[in-house]
Protein backbone atom coordinates (compact mmCIF):
# COMPACT_ATOMS: atom_id res chain seq x y z
CA UNK A 1 0.00 0.00 0.00
CA UNK A 2 1.22 3.35 -0.24
CA UNK A 3 -0.35 6.40 1.23
CA UNK A 4 -0.78 9.81 -0.36
CA UNK A 5 -0.47 13.33 1.09
CA UNK A 6 0.83 16.38 -0.36
CA UNK A 7 3.23 14.27 -2.51
CA UNK A 8 2.79 15.52 -6.14
CA UNK A 9 6.42 15.94 -6.38
CA UNK A 10 7.74 12.66 -5.36
CA UNK A 11 5.08 10.50 -7.43
CA UNK A 12 6.03 10.73 -10.75
CA UNK A 13 8.80 8.97 -9.30
CA UNK A 14 7.76 6.70 -6.05
CA UNK A 15 4.54 5.36 -7.50
CA UNK A 16 5.83 4.14 -11.13
CA UNK A 17 8.93 2.29 -9.19
CA UNK A 18 6.62 0.95 -6.55
CA UNK A 19 4.15 -0.69 -9.53
CA UNK A 20 7.20 -1.43 -11.37
CA UNK A 21 8.52 -3.89 -8.61
CA UNK A 22 5.31 -6.19 -8.30
CA UNK A 23 4.57 -9.12 -9.62
CA UNK A 24 1.37 -11.15 -11.07
CA UNK A 25 0.30 -12.21 -7.50
CA UNK A 26 1.12 -8.75 -6.08
CA UNK A 27 -1.77 -6.10 -5.05
CA UNK A 28 -1.41 -2.37 -4.73
CA UNK A 29 -3.69 -0.28 -2.60
CA UNK A 30 -3.95 3.29 -2.58
CA UNK A 31 -4.87 5.75 -0.18
CA UNK A 32 -5.01 9.24 -0.47
CA UNK A 33 -5.24 11.63 2.66
CA UNK A 34 -6.79 15.35 1.62
CA UNK A 35 -7.49 17.53 -1.52
CA UNK A 36 -4.32 18.62 -2.72
CA UNK A 37 -5.38 18.82 -6.16
CA UNK A 38 -1.40 18.91 -7.36
CA UNK A 39 -1.46 15.53 -5.62
CA UNK A 40 -5.01 13.99 -7.09
CA UNK A 41 -4.09 15.03 -10.45
CA UNK A 42 -0.54 12.96 -10.34
CA UNK A 43 -2.24 10.18 -8.72
CA UNK A 44 -5.28 10.20 -11.42
CA UNK A 45 -3.04 7.96 -14.30
CA UNK A 46 -2.75 5.25 -11.98
CA UNK A 47 -6.24 5.07 -10.30
CA UNK A 48 -6.86 2.93 -13.57
CA UNK A 49 -3.92 0.85 -13.33
CA UNK A 50 -4.21 -2.89 -13.58
CA UNK A 51 -1.60 -3.28 -11.07
CA UNK A 52 -3.73 -1.24 -8.49
CA UNK A 53 -6.35 -3.42 -6.57
CA UNK A 54 -7.93 -0.71 -4.42
CA UNK A 55 -8.41 3.07 -4.00
CA UNK A 56 -9.69 5.64 -1.49
CA UNK A 57 -9.90 9.18 -0.94
CA UNK A 58 -9.99 10.18 2.62
CA UNK A 59 -11.60 13.98 2.16
CA UNK A 60 -9.41 14.45 5.65
CA UNK A 61 -6.11 13.94 6.44
CA UNK A 62 -5.96 11.16 8.68
CA UNK A 63 -2.45 10.04 8.84
CA UNK A 64 -1.37 6.37 8.63
CA UNK A 65 -3.00 4.45 11.21
CA UNK A 66 -6.65 4.32 9.72
CA UNK A 67 -5.18 3.38 5.96
CA UNK A 68 -2.96 0.72 7.34
CA UNK A 69 -5.31 -0.74 9.75
CA UNK A 70 -7.36 -0.28 6.22
CA UNK A 71 -5.03 -2.68 4.33
CA UNK A 72 -4.44 -5.21 7.28
CA UNK A 73 -7.92 -5.96 8.08
CA UNK A 74 -9.29 -6.09 4.75
CA UNK A 75 -6.28 -7.84 2.96
CA UNK A 76 -6.22 -11.58 2.53
CA UNK A 77 -2.61 -11.58 1.40
CA UNK A 78 -0.38 -13.71 3.16
CA UNK A 79 2.32 -10.86 3.65
CA UNK A 80 1.52 -6.90 3.80
CA UNK A 81 3.74 -4.33 2.90
CA UNK A 82 3.58 -0.24 3.31
CA UNK A 83 5.38 2.25 1.00
CA UNK A 84 5.89 5.67 1.62
CA UNK A 85 5.11 8.25 -1.14
CA UNK A 86 8.28 10.14 -0.83
CA UNK A 87 10.33 6.60 -1.04
CA UNK A 88 11.88 4.59 -3.79
CA UNK A 89 11.93 1.10 -3.45
CA UNK A 90 14.82 -1.58 -5.13
CA UNK A 91 13.81 -3.81 -7.72
CA UNK A 92 13.46 -7.18 -6.08
CA UNK A 93 12.89 -5.99 -2.91
CA UNK A 94 9.54 -8.31 -2.50
CA UNK A 95 10.57 -11.31 -3.80
CA UNK A 96 14.04 -11.35 -1.29
CA UNK A 97 11.75 -10.45 1.80
CA UNK A 98 8.99 -12.60 0.63
CA UNK A 99 11.76 -15.71 0.11
CA UNK A 100 13.45 -14.87 3.21
CA UNK A 101 10.14 -15.51 5.09
CA UNK A 102 9.39 -18.28 3.64
CA UNK A 103 12.39 -19.61 4.84
CA UNK A 104 11.62 -18.69 8.42
CA UNK A 105 8.50 -18.82 9.79
CA UNK A 106 9.77 -16.91 12.91
CA UNK A 107 10.37 -13.90 11.10
CA UNK A 108 7.78 -10.64 12.02
CA UNK A 109 8.95 -7.72 10.51
CA UNK A 110 11.53 -7.18 7.25
CA UNK A 111 12.91 -4.10 6.48
CA UNK A 112 14.32 -2.34 3.68
CA UNK A 113 17.20 0.54 4.92
CA UNK A 114 16.50 4.01 3.91
CA UNK A 115 20.08 5.08 5.22
CA UNK A 116 22.95 6.24 3.17
CA UNK A 117 25.91 4.62 2.99
CA UNK A 118 27.58 7.31 4.96
CA UNK A 119 25.67 6.39 7.84
CA UNK A 120 26.40 2.57 8.10
CA UNK A 121 28.61 1.94 11.33
CA UNK A 122 29.96 -1.62 11.22
CA UNK A 123 31.85 -1.65 14.48
CA UNK A 124 27.92 -0.77 15.59
CA UNK A 125 26.04 -3.45 13.48
CA UNK A 126 28.26 -6.45 13.54
CA UNK A 127 27.02 -7.55 16.68
CA UNK A 128 23.18 -7.23 15.28
CA UNK A 129 23.85 -9.30 11.87
CA UNK A 130 22.68 -13.10 11.89
CA UNK A 131 22.23 -15.60 9.30
CA UNK A 132 19.37 -17.51 9.29
CA UNK A 133 17.79 -20.29 7.61
CA UNK A 134 18.69 -20.32 3.46
CA UNK A 135 21.70 -18.22 4.20
CA UNK A 136 19.24 -15.01 4.73
CA UNK A 137 20.80 -12.26 6.85
CA UNK A 138 18.99 -9.96 9.07
CA UNK A 139 20.57 -7.05 10.62
CA UNK A 140 17.70 -7.80 14.17
CA UNK A 141 16.50 -4.56 15.42
CA UNK A 142 12.82 -4.82 17.54
CA UNK A 143 11.85 -2.52 14.66
CA UNK A 144 11.73 -0.98 11.67
CA UNK A 145 10.90 1.59 9.62
CA UNK A 146 7.14 1.91 8.68
CA UNK A 147 7.79 1.99 4.55
CA UNK A 148 9.12 -1.08 2.59
CA UNK A 149 8.68 -3.50 5.09
CA UNK A 150 7.19 -6.46 4.13
CA UNK A 151 4.94 -7.91 7.40
CA UNK A 152 3.34 -11.41 8.21
CA UNK A 153 -0.25 -10.67 8.21
CA UNK A 154 -0.62 -13.64 10.44
CA UNK A 155 1.22 -11.55 12.67
CA UNK A 156 -1.43 -8.96 12.21
CA UNK A 157 -4.45 -10.83 13.03
CA UNK A 158 -2.52 -12.09 16.06
CA UNK A 159 -2.08 -9.02 17.58
CA UNK A 160 -5.30 -6.81 16.28
CA UNK A 161 -3.75 -4.53 14.22
CA UNK A 162 -2.07 -0.98 15.36
CA UNK A 163 -4.18 -0.13 18.43
CA UNK A 164 -5.55 3.40 19.01
CA UNK A 165 -2.12 5.94 19.57
CA UNK A 166 -0.19 3.32 18.90
CA UNK A 167 3.26 4.04 16.28
CA UNK A 168 4.25 1.45 14.14
CA UNK A 169 7.54 1.46 15.77
CA UNK A 170 5.54 0.35 18.90
CA UNK A 171 3.56 -2.37 16.86
CA UNK A 172 6.59 -3.67 15.59
CA UNK A 173 7.61 -3.60 19.41
CA UNK A 174 4.88 -5.51 20.56
CA UNK A 175 5.44 -8.13 17.69
CA UNK A 176 8.97 -8.94 19.40
CA UNK A 177 7.50 -9.48 22.56
CA UNK A 178 5.03 -12.32 21.03
CA UNK A 179 8.39 -13.67 19.53
CA UNK A 180 8.82 -12.46 16.35
CA UNK A 181 11.89 -11.92 14.70
CA UNK A 182 12.13 -8.29 13.26
CA UNK A 183 15.15 -6.58 11.68
CA UNK A 184 16.62 -5.31 8.01
CA UNK A 185 17.50 -7.60 5.72
CA UNK A 186 21.42 -7.58 5.08
CA UNK A 187 23.45 -6.89 2.84
CA UNK A 188 21.12 -3.82 2.86
CA UNK A 189 18.07 -3.47 0.64
CA UNK A 190 17.97 0.25 0.35
CA UNK A 191 14.96 2.45 0.33
CA UNK A 192 15.89 5.91 -1.26
CA UNK A 193 14.41 7.93 1.28
CA UNK A 194 13.59 11.11 -1.17
CA UNK A 195 12.61 13.48 2.15
CA UNK A 196 16.81 13.20 3.24
CA UNK A 197 18.39 16.15 2.08
CA UNK A 198 21.19 13.60 1.15
CA UNK A 199 19.24 11.84 -1.56
CA UNK A 200 19.58 12.77 -5.07
CA UNK A 201 16.17 13.35 -5.49
CA UNK A 202 15.11 15.40 -2.28
CA UNK A 203 12.98 18.50 -2.73
CA UNK A 204 14.52 19.74 1.08
CA UNK A 205 16.95 22.12 -0.02
CA UNK A 206 16.72 24.93 2.04
CA UNK A 207 14.85 25.67 5.64
CA UNK A 208 11.81 26.99 3.84
CA UNK A 209 11.30 23.46 1.99
CA UNK A 210 11.40 21.88 5.41
CA UNK A 211 8.81 24.12 6.36
CA UNK A 212 6.88 23.51 3.90
CA UNK A 213 6.84 19.89 3.33
CA UNK A 214 7.71 19.13 7.32
CA UNK A 215 7.93 15.37 7.40
CA UNK A 216 6.43 13.74 10.30
CA UNK A 217 9.53 12.61 12.34
CA UNK A 218 10.81 16.13 11.80
CA UNK A 219 7.80 17.72 13.58
CA UNK A 220 7.45 15.43 16.31
CA UNK A 221 11.61 16.27 17.17
CA UNK A 222 10.73 19.84 16.90
CA UNK A 223 13.37 20.11 13.89
CA UNK A 224 13.19 23.43 12.02
CA UNK A 225 16.16 23.76 10.09
CA UNK A 226 18.10 21.43 7.00
CA UNK A 227 21.11 20.71 8.92
CA UNK A 228 18.92 19.58 12.34
CA UNK A 229 16.68 17.59 10.16
CA UNK A 230 19.79 15.56 8.28
CA UNK A 231 21.66 15.67 12.48
CA UNK A 232 18.40 13.52 12.92
CA UNK A 233 18.11 11.14 10.13
CA UNK A 234 22.05 10.38 11.21
CA UNK A 235 21.21 9.71 14.87
CA UNK A 236 18.14 7.70 13.84
CA UNK A 237 20.59 5.60 11.67
CA UNK A 238 23.02 5.14 15.18
CA UNK A 239 20.07 4.08 17.52
CA UNK A 240 18.88 0.97 14.70
CA UNK A 241 22.77 -0.34 14.57
CA UNK A 242 23.32 0.46 18.16
CA UNK A 243 19.65 -0.53 20.34
CA UNK A 244 19.14 -3.54 22.47
CA UNK A 245 17.43 -6.41 21.15
CA UNK A 246 15.78 -7.13 24.56
CA UNK A 247 11.95 -6.31 24.28
CA UNK A 248 11.98 -5.59 28.27
CA UNK A 249 13.90 -2.28 27.47
CA UNK A 250 11.02 -0.56 25.52
CA UNK A 251 8.73 -1.81 28.51
CA UNK A 252 7.67 -0.53 31.99
CA UNK A 253 10.36 1.25 33.65
CA UNK A 254 12.89 0.73 31.18
CA UNK A 255 10.66 1.51 28.31
CA UNK A 256 11.26 5.24 30.59
CA UNK A 257 14.88 4.79 30.78
CA UNK A 258 15.17 4.59 27.38
CA UNK A 259 13.35 7.25 26.21
CA UNK A 260 15.44 9.91 28.57
CA UNK A 261 18.50 8.47 26.86
CA UNK A 262 17.09 9.43 23.38
CA UNK A 263 15.81 12.54 24.51
CA UNK A 264 19.06 13.39 26.18
CA UNK A 265 21.08 11.88 22.55
CA UNK A 266 18.73 14.56 20.68
CA UNK A 267 19.99 17.41 22.94
CA UNK A 268 23.59 16.64 23.44
CA UNK A 269 24.00 15.41 20.03
CA UNK A 270 25.99 12.58 21.72
CA UNK A 271 24.97 9.54 23.01
CA UNK A 272 24.15 8.66 26.99
CA UNK A 273 26.44 6.62 28.85
CA UNK A 274 23.74 5.76 31.46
Amino acid sequence: MMITYRSAGYLHLSLPRLLDTVGEDDRVWLWHNGDDEATIEALRPFTSDARVYRYHHSRENVRLREPTNWLWQESSARFVSKVDDDCLVTAGWLDTFAAAHEANPEFGVIGSWRHPDEDFRPDLARRKIQIFHGGHQLMRNLWVQGSGYLLRRTLVERLRGLQPAESFTEFCIRASLSGAVNGFYYPFVAEDHMDDPRSPHTLIHSDADLADRMPLSAAANGVSTVEAWTDQLRRSAVVLQSASLDPRDYSGWRAKVTALRRRMTRLTGRPARW
